[in-house]
């Protein structure tokens, strides 16, 4: 059949027309590296500000006219913001390891693609790092929608010099690869006790009577998953990516809300943002009613209080325990409400250590 002359005129003008817009799109980015890279020369020192990029993001999602999706657009301009920020301030992020787990989905979505990525065996080591300036920033899961808070994360806050200067949603999406092409030809799966949980229904309905065997990360279980035969892994899109696997089946978490929350840590934290949480840990005395006053201060207050863990910590007196309670509440330190709810809080608690103010997570809305 013959094309219609017509079309194909709309066609060249259409195609002529982008190629326009992309040479002055082109042109706009290279205009604000040039603001960006002379912003740094005059601030010197950190010039990450993880602040300024949530209200930048906000307001680009804000005044979005489509067709482009929000997180479209997001996505876009932190791509630019990380470059821009390598041209005067390359950074180093490291992560729980190795490379394609979920914890560097997180990292790559809060930083973009222009650091350098470091991904270590534990959490402790991913403190560590920065603690000891090899990297300059580290991300962390401290919890999950589905199986509660990670543990060693919390005991990590306590003793870290380290201040929270950031927040990363992500949906964790779970995949079962192989190098196989039936599920019949699967003999065992690997993942990491969290996810296997996550996708137990799963599993006893598509493969009953399969053993499946707990690793330390996801990426592991793939890497295991790329050597063996007749071996699955249950693990993230990036890891079937990196080690070579095809993915079987797609979204297999028995809660399809299912959600991970991971920390950005680093030497400070956030100045306001204008939507922001702050972070804190508090220790009781042995009083009755005592964490109930402590909290008095936040309702008087009206600041809203959006988790409450509480956490025992050996080694207090005669091989006693103390419990520690992790809090986060909206709104940032230096807000008049926030500031006065903490130092009322101080005064009453046997100790307080405020981990951070920092913006709510951009990455999922």
């Amino acid at each position: 059949m013959a094309s219609d002359p017509s079309s194909n005129d709309e066609l060249l003008k259409l195609r002529d027309a982008i190629d326009a817009i992309d040479t002055q799109v082109l042109q706009l980015i290279s205009e604000r590296a040039r603001h960006a890279h002379r912003i740094g020369e005059i601030k010197h020192g950190n010039i990450y500000r993880p602040e300024r990029e949530a209200q930048v993001l906000r307001r680009l999602a804000d005044d979005n006219p489509g067709p482009l999706p929000p997180q479209a657009v997001k996505t876009v301009f932190r791509e630019i913001m990380s470059v821009c920020l390598a041209l005067e301030q390359p950074l180093t992020v490291a992560f729980l390891g190795p490379v394609g787990t979920f914890s560097e989905s997180a990292a790559r979505r809060h930083f973009g693609s222009a650091p350098t990525f470091l991904p270590h065996a534990t959490i402790d080591d991913v403190f560590r790092a920065v603690e000891s300036g090899n990297a300059s920033y580290g991300v962390v899961p401290v919890e999950n929608s589905t199986e509660g808070a990670v543990g060693r994360t919390l005991d990590m806050l306590l003793s870290t010099t380290q201040m929270v200067c950031g927040e990363v949603m992500l949906r964790v999406e779970q995949n079962l690869m192989t190098r196989d092409t039936s599920l019949k030809d699967i003999r065992c799966v690997y993942s990491h006790a969290q996810s296997l949980a996550q996708c137990h229904e799963w599993l006893n309905r598509n493969l009953p009577g399969v053993p499946v065997i707990a690793v330390a990360s996801n990426a592991e279980a793939a890497i295991r998953a790329s050597e063996e035969e007749r071996a699955a892994a249950i693990a993230g899109e990036a890891a079937a990516a990196a080690y070579g696997l095809k993915i079987l089946a797609a979204n297999i978490e028995d809660d399809p809300a299912n959600t991970t929350r991971f920390l950005v840590i680093g030497e400070h934290d956030a100045g306001p943002s204008g939507r922001d949480k702050t972070s804190m840990i508090f220790t009781v005395q042995n009083k009755s009613g005592a964490v109930v006053r402590l909290l008095q201060p936040l309702a008087e207050q009206g600041v809203s209080m959006t988790k409450l863990q509480s956490r025992p910590v050996r080694g207090f007196g005669n091989g006693g325990w103390q419990y520690v309670f992790y809090v986060d509440i909206e709104g940032h330190q230096s807000e008049p409400a926030v500031s006065e709810a903490l130092s009322r809080i101080r005064a009453e608690a046997g100790s307080l250590k405020v981990l951070g103010s920092y913006p709510v997570s951009v990455s999922s809305s």
